[in-house]
């Protein structure tokens, strides 16, 4: 028997089929401000470690775009220093715009709104983009545009392909990890998020453990990649993970213990093998077992995401929050560009009736592409448009949009998990 909805998912329901109705198709979508058919907006982001600049027009193209990444430094580091990124965003980012509007043929003219990302990220990086993009509207007298980086990467699949509101999305990156239902461009419900790491920290933090960096294939690859990469050589079954939070039946997640169960894995096996950390050595070596670590670990992962994302649909259906007919599972961020982590949610979308949407990878790492295409959505719905500059700062943490969690746990929903041989079907 379906669950007998409370006044509150009677009240999240309704909202949720309103701007269902009322949402914007972006391939249709008309400007708020018809100062001319096309309309342009130019995004800037500086959230952490890439100073980028796109330019894009309310069809969803992109006329120009320019990116700076400092990966590389930041793995000579062992990981990002933000007094670092500051100075590197301040040395590139008038030349990261630069190319943006000479690539697109336009000039701030032309612009019709400026949007930076605000929050969340880097405090240090953060006021780099905001500054830049605010003076850019005060000499050339155009709005500002502030963007949560969350949301930006929720709607950058709207750019490419039709996914209409409410929807649900699954972002994963390097420093975020949530579940949220997108009932509008500004509207979200959060279903669950990370209690402490999140998973691309985790398999960076891992990576440079397990000294990846030492194999010449890996060295000039993130964390996450090389772990990917890596695992393609191992079994995924060799190395025992337990299931992060079982006895807790909500959609939020934890992957500390699993970043400690592989630590003490890397320890174990160096003990074992001391024959390769002998005194005298300059401490380079990998373990033997290496790519099958790799490759448990990573299934590990995926599978707490997969569980929590289950749980999440169920979730859904229960309380039908999402069209019946048209249920999709939007996943985005750095760590949607793992190929193995996207076959075993698209058996999961399998399993429940959903669509899966991902965008390319050169879209689910952070651009000005996804900033420039958030502000456009905003644009178009006049949502969140900023004239007074001074009442816009950055926020290093901020949540994306309504906090429902505490419902999800009360629903205490037991899943039937789907099977790991399912899993291995797929992915094999």
């Amino acid at each position: 028997m379906p669950r007998i909805l409370s006044s509150v998912f009677r009240s999240i329901k309704y909202e949720i089929q309103k701007h269902s109705r009322n949402s914007v198709c972006n391939f249709s979508s008309q400007p708020i401000f018809p100062t001319r058919e096309r309309c342009f907006v130019l995004g800037i982001e500086t959230s952490c470690d890439d100073t980028g600049c796109a330019i894009v027009d309310n069809k969803g193209k992109i006329l120009g775009e320019a990116l700076h990444s400092q990966q590389q430094v930041h793995l000579d580091f062992g990981g990002i220093i933000p007094p670092v990124a500051k100075k590197l965003h301040q040395e590139h980012i008038e030349k990261v715009v630069q190319d943006a509007l000479k690539a697109s043929h336009l000039n701030m003219d032309d612009i019709d709104a400026v949007a930076a990302t605000v929050k969340p990220g880097l405090p240090l990086s953060l006021v780099v983009g905001m500054n830049y993009g605010k003076e850019l509207c005060r000499k050339f007298a155009k709005p500002f545009i502030p963007v949560h980086h969350m949301e930006a990467h929720t709607l950058t699949i709207r750019m490419i392909q039709k996914v209409d509101f409410p929807f649900l999305v699954l972002l994963i990156s390097g420093g975020h990890c949530l579940l949220a239902i997108a009932q509008a461009v500004d509207k979200y419900l959060l279903l669950g998020h990370s209690i402490d790491d999140a998973p691309g920290e985790a398999l960076d933090k891992t990576a440079r453990r397990l000294k990846l960096r030492n194999i010449p294939e890996f060295s000039k690859l993130s964390g996450g990649q090389a772990i990917e990469k890596a695992s393609e050589r191992g079994n995924l079954l060799a190395f025992a993970f337990p299931s992060p939070m079982s006895d807790y039946r909500n959609c939020d997640f934890s992957f500390a213990g699993l970043k400690n169960v592989v630590t003490r894995h890397i320890l174990h096996e160096e003990a074992e093998n001391d024959a390769f950390f002998c005194v005298g050595t300059e401490g380079d070596q990998l373990i033997p077992s290496v790519f099958d670590l790799c490759a448990s670990f990573q299934f590990a992962i995926a599978l707490h995401l997969c569980r929590r994302v289950q749980r999440a649909m169920e979730f859904v259906e229960q309380n039908d929050l999402l069209p019946l007919n048209n249920r999709t599972l939007v996943v985005s961020g750095g760590v949607a560009c793992n190929r193995f982590i996207a076959k075993m949610l698209q058996v999961v979308c399998n399993e429940k009736s959903y669509q899966l949407a991902i965008p390319p990878p050169k879209l689910c790492t952070d651009n000005g592409i996804m900033i420039a295409w958030n502000g456009m959505e905003r644009w178009l719905t006049n949502a969140g448009i900023v004239n007074d500059l001074d009442s816009v700062n950055i926020e290093a943490k901020c949540p994306l949009g309504k906090d429902i969690r505490d419902a999800v746990a009360e629903a205490s929903i037991k899943c039937k998990w789907i099977k790991h041989k399912v899993f291995i079907a797929a992915i094999q």
